[in-house]
């Protein structure tokens, strides 16, 4: 496993890290087990977040450091979506200065430990000052319950005034090569500018890149995908001929379409970590092989041009989760 730093000065992870969301959803009882290879692996980055099934995704988490050694694994939390306690969907964006400490220490009783390395910002209601919320968070530092602040889906202007409040380490964008607006550009070069981080979550866009859907009839009925739009059944098929095009340059490569994905993320920069979310052990492996390969300049090209963003099909969320991102 290759290793790099969440930012300037920050703490060194694996470049390859691990998302949990999906870890408490149906048939996750591969998850301890998926856990255990990934440190046996060297992933040493583990990203949750409150959110995921309602605090059951840090609590499995909880679980497997109790058996870990806590201070070989960057724990990744975060907090600002709350649920409605009748429907369970994400009802309000809370991150005033007053419910901080309060998310704050409820994920530490989750997670059974007495610090978080990497504390986010989930979302942001944008009607609460980030300097605000960033003030509160930088109290948990001096606390010894944080030791890194991180942010996820803002704008380039939040990240300066939350950067000049206390240092951020990382922040969490979508990036892919289906989604590569919202990374590519100003925010890059700001966080560049800044030492701070990329963390890119969905790197296989939601799973399609790992090229194992051949339409939407493959999606059981509770696959939540149904929901995305890129799923959708007047774009998918639009999508599909992209990771058609991925499948190929992949194979001209000599890996699989999920591991030529990751490749191309890790090849835009050390700065650039990706955290692929899995539950089985054959995906995880599979996932990390990735961080083995050194693309040619010519590789990432043609693995640029065969997923053109100008070609994918689809807002990359619903207009709910929508209206969240980018304050």
């Amino acid at each position: 496993m290759r290793y790099t730093t969440l930012g300037a000065g920050h703490p060194r992870v694996s470049a390859v890290g691990l998302g949990c969301m999906g870890m408490t959803s149906a048939d996750g009882s591969e998850s301890p087990r998926t856990l255990d290879r990934a440190a046996e692996l060297g992933i040493t980055l583990l990203d949750t977040a409150d959110a995921y099934d309602r605090g059951a995704n840090e609590d499995l988490l909880g679980r497997w450091l109790r058996h870990a050694r806590r201070e070989e694994v960057v724990v990744s939390t975060k907090f600002g979506l709350r649920h409605d306690p009748d429907t369970g969907m994400v009802a309000t964006v809370d991150t005033s200065p007053e419910y901080v400490p309060v998310a704050c220490d409820a994920s530490l009783r989750r997670l059974g430990t007495d610090y978080i390395d990497v504390y986010y910002i989930h979302r942001r209601d944008p009607e609460v000052p980030i300097e605000d919320t960033v003030g509160a968070m930088a109290a948990l530092v001096s606390a010894g319950k944080v030791a890194h602040l991180g942010l996820s889906e803002v704008s380039v202007e939040t990240l300066r005034r939350a950067h000049a409040v206390h240092p951020i380490a990382a922040i969490q964008l979508e990036y892919s090569l289906f989604t590569r607006n919202v990374v590519e550009g100003d925010m890059l070069r700001t966080c560049r500018e800044l030492g701070v981080a990329v963390v890119a979550y969905s790197p296989l866009g939601r799973g399609m890149l790992a090229g194992l859907l051949s339409s939407r009839a493959d999606l059981d009925d509770s696959d939540g995908r149904r929901r995305w739009p890129r799923f959708a059944a007047e774009n998918i098929a639009a999508n599909l001929a992209l990771v058609h095009n991925l499948k190929q340059v992949a194979a001209t490569i000599g890996c699989t379409p999920a591991q030529a994905a990751l490749a191309w993320l890790l090849a835009q920069g050390d700065d650039i970590v990706p955290i692929p979310g899995t539950k089985q052990v054959r995906y995880l492996e599979q996932n990390v092989a990735a961080a083995e390969l050194t693309l040619t300049t010519d590789q990432v090209r043609q693995l640029a041009e065969a997923v053109p963003m100008s070609g994918v099909a689809g807002d990359r969320y619903p207009k709910a989760a929508l209206d969240r991102i980018g304050h």
